[in-house]
């Protein structure tokens, strides 16, 4: 049958027969039986609808889309109208090259992402004037607590002596931030102190401070005393900036910040009712070690030619661990890769040019408005917002005539916030001023906006006078036929799921049906402010709606907040609700945390930035947790045990047969259970958490439910609860969602990355409950396949006692090294083969996990069975003598069409075995842009911006 699971579900329905057989069993109702343990799995199926087809889907999407209405927004505080290049969006929002890849970790393959987001980062360190920039974050107020508690980990001895504890915020601050920043402080134990910046003294006990530049009324203020100040202290200083002002400001590494945040979503990314869009981060070079995130740097291949890598890996979460400064596991790397292209695009001259248009309009609004009599409060030194004070009789007139108008302001008490973007003209501004019109009583000729725009609304102390973005890439590329080649360029450098499975253990790289992405383009979705009145999203809010009860009966729980917008986030806001509930039962003193060394990588980094007191709790020689270690642990700690995080499957790629054990010991222990739901693609239709007894999970929706990994982000990561834990779901300052328990927020929009929960709508309401339990057995069924297959060349290393994996498998290395090879030489030999190379070192090292999805076809697996297989032979050819242990095919990985094509050739294999090592790699050769990358020249040699 033609249906839309059928096309998702990669082996077909005649060749199942053939891939039980080779797995040692008769059907899928064994293999589950085998694999699963015999009380998690549910009895009855999902209850949700029977799957429709692609059409039936777009026709329900257009339906929701037009109870939409777009409004014109001038509300500001982060978020404005953008207008997207045209050559970007079809080439790389709309382009499953760019969109289906995954984090550049194997660089080598990843070359053209890798530039696009160095392009990125050199945007930002010039812009800002900082000296290193990351590869982006999530949000702008994500990135503001990240710097709050980066500033708080490189205190001073003497600071830290001290118990220097506080950090000031700016009362112009924007609120999404203020909320965000007091979230992630009050479990560290960090004092938020708000106030007016032009009256606060940092004292011994202050560790930083934030300002906003230009505020929320729009104020360009002079912060050069107040930076002197904070440093005379001893603090450090985090400015929060608007990245477009700052091609007309003078920026802030000029002026004495310590480290610059904010969003680049103005610079060619939608709205999208609140994201996904690239936060960035930028610092002073002393801080690189400490910075959160992912930094690109410069480095040398083998050859001694440039290449580009991720920098510094060793101070990522998932390494540190318990120990980490930051729980950031994904990034916004798709939309980074629009913002910087945006900067290609246009150039210097082109971003000045907006810039300028943008505070032209403004200055045009302003003195308009101020022939009406309202004047607004910042009459001098604004970018784009103007705030003006109106008597209250008048604001429900302002507000009545903007509605009739399709015009969205930012109200507050009796202010009115207006602040223009790229796409203002003049139509507008005299749209706004007919509004104004209608409160004053008053007429005026708004043909004199000619002689109000000339004006420059900027003191000549804050305009910028140094040239930026000079590099060659921002002044190369001015024709559309020039940016379309330069970006397809780039594609042809980076391996995506257009090219082969992406084996990736503990990722989940599935089919993202085009169908699921088609919304992405549709203004209904993308041209909404995240702060617009409800009653203008109710589309959206039909879609949550349906999301939300599609995911509660998925997880077996009873409440679902959108807000985290990444799996990481998801972690945190876990543990934040469950710090929430034992508060409200007087039982603060519940923060301890049990984790099994078999957990997600992200968990004990998530539980340290909650506060969590962390226990380790050890696992055996088959890959399970340790029962009695653990009901040890448990009982010995039960007066302040907050509860365990557990993954499940486990990394390991196993079910714990004792689970539900396991989560009554912490029940009767006093304890809450977190469950991670990174392998919850072993679950859907088949067990869940709920199910189990679990009382929250998250959801990692750019895993299990579509959503692409666009290079490395944007992700979502929703988090699911049982009843009892749905009033403290995350609130919102500025919209008005969750319980009046709920924790403040924990990002900077209200339901998170919103535009993109369009595609696990999709994926869910086209699968039906029957089709995504199908892809759960079908994704057991290649795990297990594989499992079968390569066991014969590569040690499996966890398995049940039935010898079955999950979703998952990893295969450990330590037979090769006899050979001289680690998982990493094989790991660039997949390359030569066409793969990309599944987990490396994760979470054990020296091993490969896999995890092949439903999505990939019986072919497909067989093809990567064979070069894995290819492998295994030349690593024997190395321990038999036949090939060096030192000049070999394996530690020369991956070869370069340069290098294969040279003129010279000494190398002890033949030109043909490097590139071609199996028949069918003729048909299809994708040729690594890079040899193998030097990663201790690049960190020793750090370069974060392109020199190109």
């Amino acid at each position: 049958m033609n249906t839309f699971a059928s096309r998702h579900i990669g082996p077909r329905d005649q060749e199942l027969s053939q891939m039980l057989a080779t797995t040692g069993v008769s059907s899928i109702d064994e293999l589950i039986n085998k694999t699963f343990p015999d009380d998690i799995r549910m009895s009855h199926s999902l209850d949700l609808p029977a799957g429709i087809s692609e059409a039936a889907y777009l026709d329900k999407l257009r339906d929701m889309a037009t109870k939409n209405k777009i409004y014109r927004s001038y509300i500001g505080m982060g978020y404005y109208n953008t207008l997207i290049p045209s050559v970007i969006k079809r080439n790389i929002l709309e382009n499953p090259s760019w969109y289906t890849s995954y984090t550049p970790y194997q660089a080598e393959i990843s070359q053209g992402r890798l530039e696009a987001l160095l392009n990125f980062q050199t945007t930002i360190v010039v812009l800002t004037a900082m000296d290193i920039a990351n590869a982006s974050l999530l949000d702008e107020a994500t990135a503001a607590a990240e710097a709050m508690i980066m500033m708080y980990h490189i205190r001073s001895r003497e600071a830290v002596k001290a118990g220097a504890n506080r950090f000031f915020i700016d009362e112009k601050l924007f609120p999404q931030t203020k909320d965000v920043i007091i979230t992630r402080a009050e479990p560290l134990g960090i004092q938020v102190v708000e106030g007016s910046y032009f009256n606060f003294t940092p004292d011994a006990l202050t560790f930083g401070a934030m300002v906003q530049y230009p505020n929320i009324d729009g104020t360009i203020n002079d912060y050069h005393a107040f930076a002197e100040k904070t440093h005379a202290a001893g603090a450090k200083l985090g400015v929060a900036a608007d990245l477009m002002s700052l091609a007309l400001l003078v920026p802030p590494g000029q002026w004495g910040a310590d480290v610059v945040v904010g969003s680049s979503q103005r610079f060619g990314v939608p709205m999208g009712y609140g994201g996904p869009h690239a936060a960035y981060f930028a610092a002073r070079d002393e801080f690189k070690r400490s910075m959160p995130g992912r930094i690109i740097g410069i480095t040398v291949d083998a050859q001694g030619k440039r290449a580009l890598r991720m920098a510094l890996q060793t101070r990522e979460q998932h390494i540190k661990r318990e120990h980490a400064t930051s729980n950031i596991c994904t990034a916004q790397a798709l939309l980074a890769t629009m913002a910087g292209m945006y900067a290609v695009y246009h150039g210097p001259e082109g971003i000045r040019s907006i810039a300028r248009h943008i505070h032209d309009m403004t200055c045009a609004l302003a003195g308009l408005l101020k022939e009406l009599g309202f004047e607004p409060m910042n009459l001098m030194n604004y970018f784009d917002t103007l705030t003006i004070k109106v008597e209250p009789n008048l604001l429900p007139v302002i507000r009545n005539a903007a509605q009739a108008k399709g015009i969205n302001f930012c109200y507050a008490d009796n202010l009115v916030r207006i602040s223009l973007d790229e796409t203002t003209e003049v139509k507008d501004i005299k749209d706004i001023v007919d509004i104004f019109s209608k409160a004053s009583g008053e007429k005026i000729d708004t043909s004199e906006y000619v002689g109000f725009k000339s004006l420059m609304a900027i003191e000549k102390n804050f305009l910028r006078k140094d040239k930026y973005l000079q590099q060659t890439v921002f002044n190369s590329y001015r024709s559309e036929t020039e940016m379309m080649r330069y970006i397809k360029k780039l594609e042809r450098k980076d391996i995506s799921l257009t090219h082969s499975m992406i084996p990736l253990g503990s990722c989940t790289m599935k089919l993202n049906a085009a169908t699921e992405m088609f919304a992405l383009s549709w203004p209904e979705f993308g041209n909404i402010h995240p702060f617009v009145p409800e009653e203008q999203a109710t589309g959206y809010h039909e879609l949550f709606n349906e999301l939300s009860h599609q995911l509660a009966v998925i997880t077996g729980f009873d409440a679902v907040s959108f807000q985290p917008n990444s799996g990481a986030a998801g972690e945190y806001a876990g543990l934040m609700v469950i710090r929430a509930y034992f508060a409200d039962k007087g039982q603060p003193h519940r923060n301890l945390v049990l984790i099994p060394s078999s957990a997600h990588g992200t968990n004990p980094a998530s539980a340290a930035m909650a506060g969590m007191d962390i226990v380790i709790v050890p696992c055996d020689s088959r890959g399970y947790i340790d029962i009695p270690k653990l009901k040890e642990l448990a009982e010995a700690n039960k007066e302040k045990l907050a509860g365990l995080m557990i993954t499940y499957p486990s990394t390991y790629g196993v079910f714990e047969e004792g689970v539900k054990e396991i989560i009554e010991t912490i029940h009767r222990c006093g304890g809450q259970v977190y469950m991670d739901g990174a392998n919850m693609n072993a679950q859907v239709g088949l067990t869940s958490p709920g199910f189990l007894g679990a009382d929250v999970c998250h959801l990692n929706l750019h895993k299990t439910f579509a959503i692409p990994h666009g290079g490395g982000g944007p992700g979502m990561g929703p988090i699911c609860v049982a009843k009892h834990l749905a009033p403290y779901l995350p609130a919102h300052p500025v919209v008005k969602s969750g319980d009046d328990k709920g924790i403040t927020a924990v990002g900077a929009a209200p339901w998170g990355s919103a535009s993109i929960l369009t595609i696990s709508h999709a994926y869910i309401t086209m699968m039906g409950g029957d089709g995504l339990t199908k892809a759960t057995q079908m994704a057991i069924l290649n795990a297990n396949y594989l499992a079968v297959r390569l066991r014969q060349y590569y040690e499996l290393l966890f398995t049940n006692h039935n010898g079955m994996v999950a979703h998952e498998l990893i295969l450990a290395c330590n037979a090769c090294k006899g050979a001289g090879i680690v998982a990493t030489d094989i790991a660039k030999r997949l390359m030569d083969y066409g793969f990309h190379a599944p987990t490396l070192s994760f979470p054990v090292a020296n091993t490969l996990m896999v995890e092949p999805t439903e999505s990939e076809s019986l072919q497909e697996l067989d093809r990567f069975v064979e070069a894995l297989a290819g492998i295994h032979t030349e690593i024997q050819e190395i321990i038999s003598g036949t090939a060096d242990v030192g000049n070999n095919i394996l530690k020369n990985a991956p070869h370069t069409e340069q290098v294969v094509t040279a003129n010279d050739w000494l190398r002890p294999y033949s030109r043909e075995k490097a590139a071609y090592p199996l028949e069918w790699i003729r048909e299809n050769k994708f040729w690594p842009s890079a040899s193998r990358v030097d990663d201790a020249y690049g960190d020793r040699n750090l370069v974060v911006a392109t020199d190109k």
